[in-house]
């Protein structure tokens, strides 16, 4: 049977370049943030755009993901590939997880910690999804899944590489197609995008690795919460089988 693929990101992750990665595969179609209309409701947070947001997604998550489900058993000769952020799941039936494949993109804090906080200035644990990601895969080895983790880092390194591991675990070919998109808004994008996703809108495949340097003092309490927890996912991530880093 033919499952949807989750991927449960943090923010900042390089998270719509890999699916607009997908999105050039012709057996996928791809679904992005299904889940934020639920997220934004239940939590009340502060997001830019979050009126717009709220007023064009069904906001009632269970019936979201029971409506994804229903539209793959319609439809198996494309797969859905539904981009999520972990810490959108709050208030949630997890049943749905066991009809769902699930893999995890992760980024060292040091590096997303700074993006995030400029859309987020009073950034918490939470909003890095880093717990809730942990805590996910956990859940799901228990289940018996075997979730593959992709890092940002290792991603940009070496994206024939990575995606091409990533493929195998998916059992899928391999395309290189999925290594370059044309610039600019995609269909799929939420209505969220004019706030989000000014870089990716410029780029046509995905950047070089480039190390940031230096990191903002005030935000080493919360870089301290984040790395535990980032170190045991990156510990079983998927390694570039090449170097490609910039200065």
């Amino acid at each position: 049977m033919v499952t949807p693929v989750c991927l449960w990101s943090g923010p900042r992750n390089v998270s719509t370049a890999l699916m607009y990665s997908f999105a050039q595969r012709d057996d996928m179609i791809v679904v992005d943030e299904p889940l934020y209309g639920h997220y934004l409701r239940v939590s009340g947070v502060d997001h830019p755009g979050a009126d717009e947001v709220l007023a064009a997604m069904n906001c009632d998550g269970d019936a979201v993901m029971q409506d994804l489900l229903d539209r793959q058993l319609r439809n198996p000769e494309k797969r859905l590939f539904l981009k999520h952020m972990a810490h959108h799941l709050v208030e949630l039936d997890l049943g749905f997880l066991a009809a769902t494949t699930n893999i995890f993109l992760i980024r060292d804090p040091r590096e997303m910690l700074p993006s995030l906080t400029i859309q987020v200035p009073r950034a918490r644990l939470a909003d890095t999804g880093l717990k809730r990601q942990w805590e996910l895969y956990s859940e799901l080895v228990s289940a018996g899944q075997a979730p593959a983790i992709l890092d940002s880092r290792e991603l940009l390194l070496d994206p024939a590489g990575v995606l091409r591991q990533l493929c195998e675990s998916l059992e899928l070919d391999f395309t290189p197609a999925m290594l370059a998109w044309k610039a600019g808004p995609r269909p799929e994008d939420g209505v969220w995008a004019p706030h989000w996703y000014h870089a990716v809108h410029k780029s046509t495949g995905f950047a070089p690795y480039r190390a940031k340097k230096g990191f903002p003092a005030r935000l080493q309490p919360l870089l301290d919460e984040c790395l535990p927890w980032y170190e045991r996912l990156v510990s079983r991530a998927i390694r570039a089988t090449t170097t490609g880093e910039t200065e």
